[in-house]
């Protein structure tokens, strides 16, 4: 049985619950890739970094295992480990550092999977490229819709197709503020009850701003679309100018206002738009409530296909999950 090492820079919620999936799904893992996934490496931006080549068992991990003098790019440099996972949290503006972290691994030959969508958004084709260059996988299926098939499902299920547009509503918490202030809660308290949940950051202004959206929209665009795009080129609005007023103004014209995503080539250049739109009640947009979000991909071959992210589900981390399909496709892919 062969044993697949996996690094992690960065061990935050999502970090923390793909180990717990990793070790919940380890016979599936035996039985169906005849393989043992093991953790051999962890980094944290404010603990350091662990590095046991025989593996982590992370449900007994403690801060004293860590080494304060073991950053990202000397556990990627020293590490023992055949995957790197990034995980740490995305700068939208620059894509840094966790470019550099993926560009660093996949050039020593590890295979290289982010849920961080700023590599994708700023660096894709680079990074596509040099890890078919390395002969090793490069999987993000993490950084759109919280792990839900996106990538894979264009990859796997839609081959011959040329995809000409994708749109959708991409950014959960907005689309949450925009429901509850349909109900009569103020845009604050919106969000205040967004943090309680669990799903909106302390700082919330990359969601509201639309940051957070441009950049999957950037991110879907440059995998499926092959564009080269970044969010700084995204023509962006964001909801923080909406108001009560707006809100019930589009509902007497039996209107609803959605935060939008909308991306496509015209005239040979990749064009994104990023903007809240007035949608009829009655149509796929305006039924997307609360945390749902959708994303759909127009293609030459077989028209429009959309996918369909269900409400928040505080116990279930479908980031961790899209990571851990990632896994299971590089042992697919070069672990046969």
């Amino acid at each position: 049985m062969k044993t697949v090492r996996i690094a992690l820079i960065g061990y935050g919620n999502v970090g923390k619950a793909f180990a717990e999936m990793l070790r919940r799904k380890e016979e599936y893992i035996r039985n169906t890739y005849h393989a043992k996934a093991v953790i051999t490496a962890i980094c944290t931006a404010t603990r350091g970094g662990v590095i046991k080549p025989e593996g982590i068992d992370t449900q007994t991990l403690t801060d004293e295992m860590f080494d304060k003098g073991l950053d990202a790019f000397a556990v990627i440099e020293s590490g023992e480990y055949d995957i790197m996972i990034e995980l740490t949290p995305i700068n939208i503006m620059t894509g840094q550092p966790a470019t550099d972290h993926v560009r660093r691994a996949l050039q020593l030959g590890k295979h290289v999977i982010t849920a961080n969508k700023g590599p994708v958004a700023w660096r894709y084709r680079e990074l596509r490229d040099l890890a078919q260059e390395q002969g090793v996988g490069f999987c993000h299926e993490a950084t759109v819709m919280d792990g839900t098939p996106v990538y894979n499902l264009t990859k796997e299920t839609l081959k011959g197709c040329r995809i000409t547009e994708v749109s959708g509503i991409f950014n959960a918490t907005t689309n949450f503020i925009l429901t509850e202030m349909e109900q009569g809660v103020s845009f604050e308290d919106a969000v205040e009850e967004g943090r309680r949940q669990g799903f909106v950051e302390a700082d919330a202004s990359m969601d509201i701003d639309g940051w957070d959206a441009a950049a999957k929209l950037t991110a879907l665009m440059n995998v499926l679309m092959d564009v080269e795009i970044t969010p700084l080129e995204i023509d962006r609005t964001g909801i923080g100018e909406i108001t009560k007023a707006d809100i019930d103004a589009a509902r007497k014209q039996g209107k609803r206002i959605k935060l939008l995503c909308r991306g496509r080539v015209e005239d040979g250049k990749p064009v994104g738009v990023v903007r809240p739109t007035l949608v009829d009640e009655h149509t796929l947009p305006a039924i997307m409530d609360a945390t749902s979000s959708y994303v759909t991909i127009d293609t030459d071959l077989m028209g429009a296909t959309t996918v369909i992210e269900e409400p928040f589900e505080p116990e279930i981390d479908h980031t961790a999950y899209g990571v851990l399909s990632d896994v299971l496709r590089i042992l697919s892919d070069f672990y046969k």
